[in-house]
């Protein structure tokens, strides 16, 4: 979706503001809305992407004004030192970070998570899905002498099991532990670290996830507010916890999912009785 077709308040929220945002991969990804929100709100913003995504994210940068793009590897330390080497070359300091990456393979998110997880495929879903956002939070602190915030996205396959998240929901767990540990040993240095737990929205990472589409359906008709997760409403709790309305919140979970996570039974299942 082009930013002009997202509903997205402009204003200057985030003017004078700089930051890095990890994780674009198309036009219907939540880290896109993020940026595209960020900079109707002013923020100069850098691109981190893979490679393969060149082409895809950069017309989408520059229709926003992004002007610094990164290519990186997040399992590789030389890539990841020559990206942030950049973003500070640009730069000088940032005020702001959005890691909006995770991976797993395709097939081993079906089935069984005992008998379908690969040793190979576990230890690189943490790899890429919560150890880089340790390490981005490593490289980024060193750019950030005033303080600053970070902002990871996360789901609720964390915290409760869902069919065909398998391996993903350990990664996740693991990313908002990470988060909590992040938000205490950078808190002393001014910076913030908090998590979107957003609702199933169609991105290519649910695309990559078996019954994808099922799980949209399902948060659209359990949700108390009976309606998708928007965009609009992940990059709305992106800003507030970014810019300096998110004063004194840090590492939390916060969830945007229309109230799906609050949900025990929906409401044709309830049978009211006592037990």
């Amino acid at each position: 979706m082009a930013a002009e077709e997202m509903n997205l308040p402009k204003g200057e929220l985030m003017k004078g503001k700089k930051g890095v945002v990890m994780g674009v991969a198309n036009h219907n990804s939540i880290a896109w809305a993020i940026a595209a929100q960020l900079a109707a709100q002013g923020a100069e913003l850098a691109f981190t992407y893979m490679d393969m995504m060149e082409k895809r994210v950069k017309p989408l940068g520059e229709s926003i004004g992004v002007k610094v793009f990164c290519p990186c590897e997040v399992t590789d330390d030389a890539s990841m030192e020559a990206a942030f080497k950049t973003i500070e070359e640009a730069f000088g300091t940032i005020d702001f970070v959005v890691h909006a990456i995770a991976f797993s393979e395709k097939n081993e998110l079906k089935g069984s998570f005992v008998e379908n997880t690969t040793r190979e495929n576990f230890l690189r879903s943490m790899d890429i899905s919560a150890f880089s956002f340790v390490d981005a939070a490593r490289r980024a602190s060193s750019l950030m002498p005033n303080g600053g915030s970070m902002i990871t996205l996360t789901y609720l396959g964390a915290e409760r099991v869902i069919p065909n998240y398998n391996v993903m929901g350990v990664a996740k767990a693991a990313l908002e532990a990470c988060t909590r540990y992040i938000a205490r040993d950078l808190g002393p240095k001014g910076i913030r670290v908090n998590a979107i737990s957003a609702g199933a929205i169609r991105t290519l990472s649910l695309a990559g996830i078996s019954g994808g589409r099922s799980m949209v359906n399902q948060g659209r008709a359990w949700s108390p507010l009976r309606e998708d997760t928007a965009p609009e409403g992940v990059a709305g709790c992106a800003l507030w916890l970014l810019s300096d309305l998110g004063r004194s919140t840090t590492g939390e979970v916060v969830h945007v999912d229309a109230g799906f996570h609050i949900v025990g039974l929906p409401d044709e299942l309830e049978s009211g009785g006592a037990a």
